[in-house]
């Protein structure tokens, strides 16, 4: 197919980690891209900064990487050639209670099982098929609703999956797996008493037994980084510093993938787009905020929980009774005393984080969308709740509320890191109900952000499908995993 001459043949607006996977894709397939980003550096929610002081290094938004390690895209670029290292705590998850227990989660499901105790078959009989069929299955469950490669193990899937967590979690005798399977469900930012909230457990568990949950060796920017480093060897061009607010500041380009969620496309390309299709981006609904917080600490956290003390990952919450409550009176514009806190602490296992002896803690809670409540304090008294002697160890901290965040990255609308709610609602219809997601009502211009199928976490398929409907559409290229 011939096509006119234009400055590039595709532009990608924002060079978060669905940015980069799409500018990748675009690349291998022999076209001329263009990938612009507002900040003076690449990566958008992919960054590590000293917030706190001087040697401490934080993950400014994702720290954890489950899903980037067992990406199905990922997966196929050589990145670890470009610097990108994992770090792989023995105990990928740990979920301490009151009495100085926890539940943990490690890579083998049956060691999982058996620290489970009297829940062991119930865990293996949920865990164990998942595990082995997920290879299989990602690739259909990470992405557009479409016919299914594998119907029979979408289907054994989905009937445990569509459930709510509260629902699922029933299957469970002991308040320890009970409560492991509400932190991970937690990770869906909305009330477990939702349809379709198992999926997020489910999924994110699969994925530590499979691959673990790793942290990059010297912080998240080093996904960028290595992403960044590969598109460009491979004849990609990268502009900092060049923030987009309007569609005519772009280049010609005979495709635009916007890395952006609904509300900046609007601002951006509104102009471009038809009045039902603007019309079905203005109902698209963002979830809960979160409010974050990075500490410098004198030495590690003290958690009662041994189990605690070596994970990589740290789900407080206590019970799933009391976190399903905190997630709801959340959702109903509430603030819990007790929040679920999801804490993360890198430096256990990379010390380039911190000066020798000293250590880093990040760790978020979530909030109403756009609260302003400083929950620095409850935060803190809930590590304490697990951890005693916590406070004492701080040395320095660092917070965002919603509106910060939102500064810092225009994508966390109020808070919402996800791109918006991933409810049943908006699970496989996200931004908007369409033959293609990605592909908005005007010739040329596609989204390819969280805000599409299948939505946050650092994986790049929302940018890789978005991409491979532009070949498709535009360049009548064809390409599979």
């Amino acid at each position: 197919m011939s096509l006119e001459k234009r400055d590039f043949d595709a532009v990608i607006v924002g060079s978060g980690p669905n940015g980069l996977a799409a500018a990748i894709l675009l690349q291998q397939n022999g076209l001329s891209v263009l990938l612009l980003e507002g900040k003076d550096s690449i990566g958008g929610g992919l960054r590590t900064e000293a917030l706190t002081l001087p040697g401490f290094l934080h993950d400014v938004c994702s720290a954890v990487h489950p899903m980037a390690a067992g990406s199905p895209y990922f997966q196929t670029l050589p990145l670890h050639q470009y610097g990108l290292e994992y770090i792989y705590p023995e105990i990928p998850v740990a979920h301490p209670f009151d009495d100085g227990t926890a539940a943990i989660l490690k890579k083998s499901v049956e060691e999982t099982a058996t620290l489970l105790g009297e829940d062991r078959d119930t865990y293996i009989k949920l865990l164990a098929p998942l595990v082995k069929s997920w290879p299989s299955l990602a690739p259909d469950l990470l992405g557009p609703l479409s016919f299914p490669k594998h119907p029979v193990d979408l289907a054994r899937f989905g009937i445990d999956a569509i459930t709510s967590s509260t629902y699922l979690a029933k299957r469970f005798k002991t308040e320890a797996a009970k409560g492991l399977f509400a932190g991970m469900a937690a990770h869906s930012i909305q009330p477990l008493s939702n349809v379709a909230t198992s999926a997020i457990a489910l999924v994110l568990m699969a994925n530590g037994h499979l691959k673990g949950w790793p942290v990059p060796r010297g912080g998240s920017v080093n996904i960028a980084k290595a992403l960044a480093s590969y598109f460009t060897a491979i004849g990609g061009k990268i502009e900092t510093n060049t923030y987009i607010s309007s569609f005519e500041q772009l280049p010609s380009a005979h495709a635009v993938l916007f890395d952006v969620t609904p509300k900046q496309l609007l601002l951006i390309a509104g102009h471009k787009l038809s009045s039902f299709y603007k019309w079905q981006l203005k109902r698209y609904r963002y979830g809960m905020g979160v409010f974050k917080v990075d500490w410098a600490l004198d030495d590690a956290i003290p958690f009662k929980a041994a189990e605690a003390r070596e994970a990589g990952t740290v789900h407080i919450g206590g019970t799933l009774r009391e976190i399903a409550a905190g997630e709801q009176l959340i959702a109903d514009g509430g603030h819990p005393d007790k929040p679920f806190v999801l804490l993360a602490q890198q430096s256990l296992f990379d010390p380039t984080r911190a000066p020798t002896g000293k250590h880093t803690a990040w760790a978020y809670c979530h909030v109403p969308n756009g609260s302003m409540k400083d929950m620095t304090g409850i935060i803190e008294r809930q590590v304490e709740r697990f951890a005693p002697g916590f406070r004492e160890r701080v040395i320095g901290r660092h917070t965002f509320n919603t509106q910060q965040l939102e500064s810092y990255n225009p994508n966390y609308i109020g808070g919402d890191i996800n791109g918006g709610i991933i409810d049943i609602g908006q699970l496989f219809t996200r931004p908007v109900l369409r033959r293609s997601p990605y592909r908005t009502s005007a010739k040329g211009i596609y989204i390819c952000s969280s805000s599409t199928p299948p939505g946050g976490g650092v994986h790049g398929m929302c940018g890789y499908h978005s991409a491979r409907r532009a070949l498709k559409n535009v360049f009548n290229i064809r390409v599979n995993l």
